[in-house]
């Protein structure tokens, strides 16, 4: 029998790996209906059951408050599983007609689930409920301090799923944790991918154990109150998410940032708030209770009330006082109270104006916060944008408590509990990880197109076969003939026929119903790319008119060899003798009005790069045709501009 705590867990490890790879092998013969079964069951049993796990995370851990933590059940219990309800993970996830890919969602395997003892419970529920949804089976590994709580919640998600038809050993949870145990499971050749909550050995351990891994970075959250803003709601706010579960959410604010003309309002709001205002003393008292080896936070202060935390530094605090506010001179080491403090003590930095409020909150993401979370409160649109390019945050939240907005709670992010925090920060990933990052896609394509084609031209590309059917094709021949014309191009209506009717060849069967040339916008831009490809591209004439009327001044004409032009262009006359060309005159300046916007009612890629080399926009309505070629190339520098006729 061991009796080495180590040697006990590393061996449980091992069983119950093989035991979760084993009900995996199951669980890929599951189809979408039957996951989503095992997930709605899985969220209903932690409903029912949120109140109970966050009482036991209190008593067994001491840290937060049983409200707050129910709240956090509720959150992947209730809300994630509501936005991840109809989103396809496993079995056919799409067909790219139009490109012959059918796209498969496959498991990765045995998720290694490394759980925190700051959210002990609700980190469970989470990462159940997502590895569950992604066809994965999951093995917990709670933080010891944490172990009977966090397999109290395995058991009510273990036997759920069993009740909805989950295969046994799903849902594993390791009841003897250790670091050693933890390590194995890391390391484990069974283990697929591991999910890692916790403090920074943690998650460095799992980036280097070999595996694919997602963990994340601590927070050090910057909240800049701008003049535009309601100084009380903001207050208001910011105290909700700064005592939410007394600090233990990552993305919990830690410095408030505000012009120095806001100084008496904000400390009369914070008051207004409940929050119990240090003088210089007992900031003193605090940074030295709080901190040891410069900003590491103790772990007997993590999670405690402003009340516990006040008497550890030996004063008194009001049984009703919500946080500790304490106001500091700048950022950095000298200043403690400027790094993540894991409780509910928040620090106030005034600055002279909005451009300082910003590098003050830079330097604090950089003391400690890198990539994670940064929050404005602002009614200013063009300062919230200024603010969200400079942070150097992945996310930027805009007028709500941090903890409620970083995880999904106040805004349209994904719901969940670990948050990436990307490359910067030492991160696989930026995003709020959901069920979608613990899938493999699998892709089953078709040939359609030779070597040769796949090197032609970009416009030449599609396959001739691709072309819907079922559109008005007189009024199709009529769009490419003005389209071509205004190109300075002279064609026969009849060539152009025979060009649409090769690109879109009438089906052997009954013709489906004829649809509006401007609903068809896709096969309209395809069959006229592929038809100026065939002619080896558009000459432009001397007096042609800007291209698609989008009202840019024709490009630079260029020679074309003879091969190149089309082969049944109406003949010109015979050119006259060459005469000296005139001296270019430098270009006048417009003495009229800027011309009003012009929207287009045909654009090509041709278009687009003349706007790219000339700077300009081009501006496009509902009915504008763009072809596929233009619209991904205006893409990347947003050339096109939709406007209202």
């Amino acid at each position: 029998m061991l009796h080495d705590q180590d040697l006990v867990s590393v061996q449980e490890v091992r069983q119950k790996v093989e035991l979760a790879w084993q009900a995996f092998q199951s669980f890929q013969g599951y189809s979408q209906q039957q996951v989503d079964a095992i997930v709605e069951a899985m969220g209903a049993a932690g409903r029912a059951n949120a109140r109970r796990l966050a009482e036991m995370a209190v008593d067994e851990t001491g840290m937060g408050n049983v409200e707050d933590k129910t709240a956090k059940n509720l959150l992947n219990a209730d809300l994630l599983v509501r936005s991840i309800r109809g989103v396809k993970t496993v079995g056919v996830l799409r067909e790219r007609a139009e490109d012959r890919v059918i796209e498969v969602g496959v498991g990765v395997g045995v998720v290694a689930a490394i759980l925190p003892t700051t959210n002990p419970t609700s980190t469970a529920i989470y990462k159940g409920i997502i590895s569950l949804k992604a066809g994965n089976a999951v093995v917990l590994s709670p933080h010891p301090r944490a172990k009977s709580c966090t397999c109290n919640t395995a058991a009510v998600l273990i036997e759920a799923a069993r009740s909805a038809g989950a295969p046994d050993g799903i849902i594993q949870c390791i009841n003897s944790p250790s670091i050693e145990g933890t390590n194995a499971l890391m390391r484990n050749p069974k283990t697929g991918v591991i999910l890692s909550t916790g403090g920074a050995g943690i998650v460095r351990a799992a980036y280097s154990s070999g595996k694919p891994a997602f963990g994340v970075g601590p927070g050090n959250v910057p909240v800049l109150l701008d003049t535009s803003y309601d100084v009380g709601e903001a207050v208001a706010k910011v105290v909700a998410g700064k005592k939410f579960d007394y600090g233990t959410v990552c993305s919990s604010e830690q410095v408030l940032v505000a012009e120095r003309s806001l100084r008496g309002r904000v400390l009369e709001e914070l008051a207004r708030q409940k929050a119990y205002l240090l003088d210089d003393a007992k900031r003193v008292a605090i940074e030295r209770t709080l901190f040891t080896q410069g900003t590491t936070v103790r772990a007997e202060c993590v999670g405690q009330s402003p009340q516990k935390i006040a008497k550890m530094a030996g004063f008194e605090i009001p049984a009703d006082a919500t946080i500790m506010v304490a106001e500091i001179g700048g950022v950095g080491k000298e200043h403690p109270l400027s790094a993540e403090k894991l409780s509910p003590v928040l620090a106030v930095l005034f600055v002279d104006s909005f451009d300082a409020a910003v590098e003050a909150c830079e330097r604090v993401l950089r003391f400690g916060g890198l990539g994670h979370t940064s929050v404005i409160f602002s009614g200013d649109d063009a300062r919230v944008r200024t603010f969200g390019l400079r942070m150097p945050s992945y996310r930027v939240l805009v007028n709500t408590a941090s903890p409620q907005g970083s995880t999904g709670i106040t805004t349209g992010l994904q719901p969940s509990m670990t948050l990436g925090c990307g490359a910067i920060a030492g991160n696989i990933t930026s995003d709020n990880i959901g069920p979608l990052h613990l899938i493999n896609i699998k892709r089953i394509a078709y040939a359609i197109r030779t070597p040769e084609q796949a090197f032609a031209a970009d416009s030449a590309r599609a396959p001739e076969s691709a072309a819907p059917q079922g559109i008005d094709r007189a009024a199709l021949v009529s769009a490419v003939e003005k389209y071509l014309a205004a190109k300075g191009v002279s064609v026969s209506s009849q060539a152009i026929g025979a060009a649409v009717s090769k690109a879109m060849p009438a089906p052997a069967a009954a013709k489906p119903a004829v649809q509006p040339v401007a609903s068809a916008t896709s096969a309209v831009a395809g069959v006229v790319d592929r038809f100026i490809a065939r002619r080896g591209g558009v000459r432009t004439a001397p007096a042609a008119a800007p291209s698609c009327g989008c009202a840019l001044p024709p490009a630079p004409k260029s020679p074309e060899p003879a091969a190149a032009q089309p082969a049944r262009v109406a003949p010109a006359p015979p050119p006259a003798a060459p005469a000296p060309a005139p001296a270019a005159e430098p270009p006048k300046k417009a003495e009229v009005p800027a011309p009003k916007i012009t929207i287009v009612d045909f654009v090509c890629e041709a278009d687009v790069r003349t706007a790219m080399a000339q700077n300009k926009k081009i501006y496009i309505g509902p009915k504008t045709i763009v072809t596929p070629s233009a619209r991904e190339v205006a893409a990347r520098d947003e050339i096109l501009v939709m406007a209202q006729r």
